[in-house]
């Protein structure tokens, strides 16, 4: 059937589940379909809204077209659309930030509701019920086990070869469930497809689309710097014996800065060859594998340019053995990220003085992108990292604050915070240890004073915080657009 066909079926108030994981294997013809009927809905006057879960943020023609369409009632559990960002910000769509993790499995708790729809992107489908995913699992498995109704985007752009590199596995679920049997990256567990009755297909859609994934900014000075310090660190607790010879699988999350510390880990040759165990897999992954330098990933998407997949579907018989994409309850699991030791090494939008992270909104208020797995990862970490740089918006932000305007990532998970400026090792530290690490090896140097001053407001305590002052940088921007104008002297009672 057609797109349009296929979004005939969508009924104001319904709720769907999508694949995909970043853009990478996210639905494209059926959602922009489903847009085009809620604005011809909302012309007739009539209400057209539907729920929207998937693993985690997805391309343009998903969420962009729905949020255009004001066709989104709520949505969870991850975004990074700048149209869909200013629908929740202006209160017009409902959205909860989650850990990826448990997505699936509040799905499969009927914690989200009823599912009414399974969109899947696949690269194969038979009449047996054999749905094969293209670039990303996600959630996949649980939305199509859960939903009533299944409509699947048969996506040509996707080999059908790509048969085996997904390892479909669901935990079962309380008072049944056991260990997940993951004890080393490389390990398969489950099957190469999703299986589903094949009465609940409804329809195929046939696309040939590629993955809305973006290309990577090429490194500044600043992203380098972090992870040249990220790299220095791992090396340094290599050379002390705190972490094992052979070294531990690392977890990236994604973005540019991830990219740079990723290829200065490859590029380091104090530190061996090492193995992934993360969620996404992007470019850097993929370029230090083919130099030997990344001998195995784990993930749940390939959130790579779009040159690079197609590279990489050129050479699957070299990836195949390479590479495993999981849901994202088992790329994400806290019961295998602490079993296997990972390294985890996540990016803050700010971090305060004594080591909570703020990575989901600006200015305590504006929803950015959403937590994704970077809770899932640090505490269950052997490791936590956390980075950012030092300063935002030419200077006129300081990521390191007296106290984060929302905290994600209390000083209880968070191990080490790492900008351009240095590294501060945050563990078997007191607040105030804290603070001085921070303050002398991380803050830039325009904003080192400041934050000295206010550690001398609050006097002789355990923890100094002052709250009539502590978020008096944030108040100062938001006059002035420049925390650089601070005087602590206003805030004071």
């Amino acid at each position: 059937m057609t797109a349009g066909e296929a979004a005939s079926f969508i009924k104001d108030g319904d709720v769907i589940g999508f694949s995909g994981f970043t853009p990478a294997g996210a639905c494209k013809a059926i959602p922009k379909a489903i847009a085009d009927k809620a604005v011809a809905e909302h012309n007739a006057g009539k209400p057209f809204k539907v729920g929207v879960i998937t693993g985690a943020s997805t391309g343009d023609s998903l969420d962009g077209s729905l949020a255009r369409a004001e066709a989104i009632s709520f949505r969870t559990p991850y975004q990074s659309n700048n149209d869909l960002r200013k629908l929740i910000n202006a209160g017009k769509a409902n959205f909860f930030d989650s850990h990826l993790s448990v997505v699936a499995q509040n799905i499969r708790y009927g914690f989200l509701g009823k599912i009414d729809w399974a969109v899947m992107e696949a690269c194969d489908v038979n009449e047996n019920g054999e749905i094969v995913l293209t670039s990303a699992v996600g959630i996949s498995p649980s939305i199509c086990r859960t939903a009533d109704k299944i409509l699947i985007e048969l996506n040509r752009r996707h080999p059908k070869e790509l048969r085996g590199m997904h390892d479909i596995y669901e935990p079962a679920d309380p008072p049944y469930r056991k260990e997940i049997p993951i004890y080393r990256p490389s390990d398969r567990i489950g099957c190469a497809v999703i299986q589903v009755d094949p009465k609940k297909i409804v329809g195929v859609v046939e696309t040939d689309l590629p993955d809305e994934v973006g290309g990577f900014k090429e490194l500044d000075p600043v992203t380098e710097k972090i992870g040249e310090n990220v790299s220095n660190f791992l090396a340094s607790e290599l050379k002390a014996g705190r972490i094992p010879k052979s070294f531990l699988p690392i977890q990236s999350g994604v973005g540019n800065i991830a990219n740079a510390v990723l290829y200065s880990l490859g590029e380091n040759k104090e530190i061996p060859a090492f193995e992934m165990y993360t969620e996404v897999i992007q470019d850097a992954v993929i370029n230090l594998m083919q130099k030997g330098r990344i001998t195995f990933s784990s993930g749940c998407s390939l959130t790579v340019s779009p040159s690079l997949l197609q590279e990489i579907y050129q050479e699957l018989n070299f990836f195949h053995s390479r590479i495993i994409l999981r849901p994202q309850e088992i790329s994400n699991s806290p019961e295998v990220a602490r079993r296997i030791g990972i390294i985890s090494i996540n990016t803050a939008i700010e971090a305060d003085l004594f080591g909570n992270i703020n990575s989901t909104q600006v200015l305590g208020t504006k929803m950015m992108n959403g937590i994704g797995g970077s809770g899932d990862f640090t505490r269950n970490a052997y490791i936590s990292i956390f980075t950012t740089p030092s300063v935002a918006k030419d200077g006129k932000i300081s990521s390191i604050v007296p106290m984060v305007s929302h905290v994600d990532h209390s000083e209880h998970s968070v191990q080490i915070l790492i900008t351009e400026q240095g590294v501060a090792d945050l563990r078997s530290k007191s607040p105030k240890e804290k603070m001085e690490l921070i303050i002398n090896n991380c803050v830039h140097p325009e904003y080192k004073d400041m934050l000295r001053e206010y550690v001398k407001i609050g006097g002789e305590t355990h923890t100094p915080q002052t709250l009539s002052a502590c978020f008096g940088m944030h108040t100062t921007f938001e006059k002035t657009g420049d925390m650089r104008n601070t005087n602590w002297k206003n805030y004071m009672v």
